[in-house]
């Protein structure tokens, strides 16, 4: 998927780019290593912020976000931050699910969702349903957007994940401690509901010469 990244970004080597929710940094280093200018990998990183850090505006070549985008409480102010980040011409991908789920979807289903929003701090999530990503994106100024489903590609790992986890999910739920399981509880529930939610590459441009 990360390759799928490199794609969806197209900026040539030695652009300025921005990992916004980075977690250890793995997808940035392997973009630099392998997509940067050739011998010269550039990946630099700040841990343990003990504040917001405000950046200059029209900074970066290129902003990306991968299924961090859920977690943020105001997702229209992040859009706004990273248009005003962005050098005219930049580009923004953003890697996240949608769903279909609403109240008359299957009761379990339902719940599960709304756990996983809880308890795993991704309000966004609630918002998530189709069309919601590119009308934030177009409210933002971003033109050029591009929204591509790669969902039969994660559906094996998902698959993987409900093996593995299936039983765990069982006595998490019997005992009623999806609060302290809730990877365990999305793990399964998001192969048994895998007709309900999509997996989107949306790629956005900031207008204006590269």
């Amino acid at each position: 998927m990360e390759d799928k990244l490199a794609a969806s970004l197209n900026l040539p080597p030695g652009a300025y780019v921005l990992d916004a929710g980075c977690g250890v940094g793995h997808v940035a280093i392997n973009l630099a290593t392998n997509y940067g200018t050739p011998g010269k990998p550039d990946c630099s990183s700040e841990n343990g912020l003990s504040s917001s850090r405000t950046l200059r505006g029209q900074t970066f070549d290129g902003v990306y976000i991968m299924e961090t985008f859920v977690h943020a409480t105001d997702p229209e102010a992040v859009l706004a931050g990273f248009f005003h980040v962005l050098r005219p011409g930049g580009h923004l991908s953003l890697f996240e699910y949608d769903h279909e789920l609403s109240d008359d979807s299957p009761e379990d289903m339902v719940r599960s969702m709304r756990q996983i929003n809880e308890f795993a701090a991704m309000p966004t999530n609630s918002r998530s349903h189709p069309g919601v990503f590119r009308q934030m994106l177009e409210d933002a100024g971003f033109t050029d957007i591009v929204v591509r489903d790669y969902s039969d590609n994660i559906r094996p790992m998902t698959r993987l994940f409900y093996l593995i986890e299936y039983i765990p999910f069982l006595i998490v739920t019997f005992l009623g401690l999806e609060h302290y399981f809730i990877n365990t509880v999305a793990g399964v529930q998001s192969y048994r509901g895998r007709k309900h939610w999509r997996y989107l590459a949306i790629s956005a441009t900031k207008q204006g010469a590269y």
